[in-house]
């Protein structure tokens, strides 16, 4: 049902963990399937120097979050802002049709993550 690398990242996954003070947090939920997620960030000159999450859901929820972390991860706000659920799930190979809502909370929780830091500034 998953490629190795979406495994790879379930098993293995990064930045999972929780941060004291972020500069932007959101914790956001899929409907769908009842999966959380947490994601803070720390912002220094316009990038994101670190980020990490806690996710609680299935093994594409987890995935998702650990690549896109990744793919984040020192890019500027604009381009961690531009980041889609097909980049996500491109980045990880593919996603079975029922489970690529996962990538959607995924960017949601970027997105939310953003918002809350740009209302502090």
């Amino acid at each position: 049902m998953y490629n190795e690398k979406v495994l790879a990242h379930f098993k293995d996954p990064h930045n999972v963990g929780e941060m004291e003070n972020p500069d932007g947090y959101a914790e956001v939920g899929s409907s769908e399937c009842g999966d959380t997620m947490a994601m803070y960030l720390r912002v220094q000159d316009g990038k994101i120097t670190d980020i990490k999450y806690k996710t609680y859901g299935c093994c594409a929820a987890i995935a998702s979050s650990s690549i896109a972390t990744d793919m984040v991860k020192g890019r500027t706000i604009q381009e961690a802002e531009a980041l889609t659920k097909a980049d996500i799930v491109e980045e990880l190979g593919g996603l079975p049709g029922q489970k690529v809502h996962c990538s959607l909370m995924v960017e949601d929780a970027i997105k939310a993550a953003i918002a809350d830091y740009k209302s502090k500034i």
